[in-house]
C-alpha cells in the first residue's frame, strides 16, 4: 500500500511540474475567488464526528493556497470563509468555526507574512471579538507589499448589494441630492464604488471545491464576467496540482465578457 502511494505521489509531482511549465507565459487571473467547501464532509468521510477537525484542516490549507497564488502572480484573493447563512449552524460548531477564522486572520498577519488582509462582510452579524481580530489583522498588514487577501466573513452577496445601495443613498443624502436627481443620474459604476471590494478588480476566476456547482451568493455583483472552475476535491485535500488545473482551464478559455 505504501509503495503504491509513493508511486502515485511521484506521478502527481511529475504531472504538477508539467502543468507549471505549460502555464509559463499563459494568460493567468489577477483576482481569484475561492469557495472553500467540503470541510465537514471531509471530516465525516474519514470517520471524525467532530467536524471542527475538518474546518481546522481546511484553515491549514489557506497559507499554501496563497503561496501558490503568489507564484502565479495573482494580486487579489477572496476567500469565502463564513456566509450569513452559516451563522445559523448549531453550537459548538459555530463557535469553533469563528475561533478558527480568528486564528487564520492572526496567522496571516503575523510578522514575516507579505499579504494585506482585508475583512469583507457585515460586521454587525459577528461577535465583537471576531470583528476586533479581523480589524487588527487589517491594521497590522495595511502597508505590506504582497497580494490583497479578502476574508469574506459574515458575508452574503445579496446583503452586500443592499449595503452598497444604502451607502450610496446615505452619501447622496448627506450631499443634499434630491431623490429625483439621484434616480436620473445613477449608473452601474456608482453602486460598484460602494461594494465591499471597491477599488479592486472583479474576480477573473472563482474556484469551488467539493463538487457543488453553485455560487451560494458569493460575489454576486462582481462575478458577472467571471470564469468558474468546479472540482470534486474537498477543500482540505486541495493540492497545488488542483490549483494548477484550475489555472490551466482558465488560460484555455476565451473570455467573452458578455458577448
Amino acid at each position: 500500500m505504501r509503495a503504491r502511494q509513493k508511486v502515485r505521489e511521484a506521478l502527481t509531482q511529475v504531472y504538477e511540474r508539467r502543468l507549471a511549465r505549460a502555464l509559463v507565459g499563459a494568460d493567468l487571473p489577477h483576482h481569484v475567488g475561492v469557495i472553500m467547501d467540503g470541510n465537514r464532509r471531509w471530516a465525516r468521510a474519514i470517520g471524525l464526528e467532530d467536524v471542527a477537525h475538518g474546518h481546522r484542516r481546511g484553515a491549514d490549507k489557506i497559507a499554501d493556497l496563497l503561496s501558490w497564488c503568489d507564484d502565479a502572480g495573482v494580486r487579489v484573493v477572496t476567500l469565502f470563509m463564513l456566509s450569513t447563512d452559516n451563522l445559523r449552524r448549531p453550537e459548538p460548531e459555530l463557535s469553533a468555526l469563528l475561533q478558527i477564522i480568528e486564528d487564520v486572520a492572526i496567522d496571516l498577519s503575523r510578522p514575516g507574512r507579505r499579504w494585506q488582509v482585508r475583512a469583507m462582510g457585515a460586521p454587525e452579524v459577528l461577535p465583537p471579538e471576531t470583528v476586533a481580530v479581523l480589524k487588527q489583522a487589517e491594521e497590522d498588514t495595511r502597508d505590506r507589499p504582497g497580494a490583497t487577501v479578502n476574508l469574506a466573513v459574515g458575508y452574503g452577496g445579496r446583503r452586500e448589494i443592499a449595503d452598497a445601495v444604502r451607502s450610496l443613498l446615505a452619501e447622496h443624502a448627506a450631499l443634499g441630492t434630491s431623490l429625483e436627481t439621484l434616480v436620473d443620474s445613477i449608473e452601474v459604476e456608482h453602486i460598484a464604488e460602494h461594494l465591499y471590494t471597491r477599488g479592486q478588480p472583479d474576480p477573473d476566476l472563482v474556484i469551488r471545491t467539493s463538487g457543488e456547482q453553485r455560487m451560494s451568493g458569493f460575489l454576486l455583483w462582481q462575478t458577472a464576467n467571471t470564469e468558474f472552475h468546479f472540482t470534486d476535491v474537498y477543500w482540505p485535500d486541495f493540492r497545488r496540482v488542483d490549483f494548477l488545473r484550475a489555472l490551466r482551464d482558465y488560460s484555455a478559455r476565451h473570455r467573452r465578457f458578455g458577448g
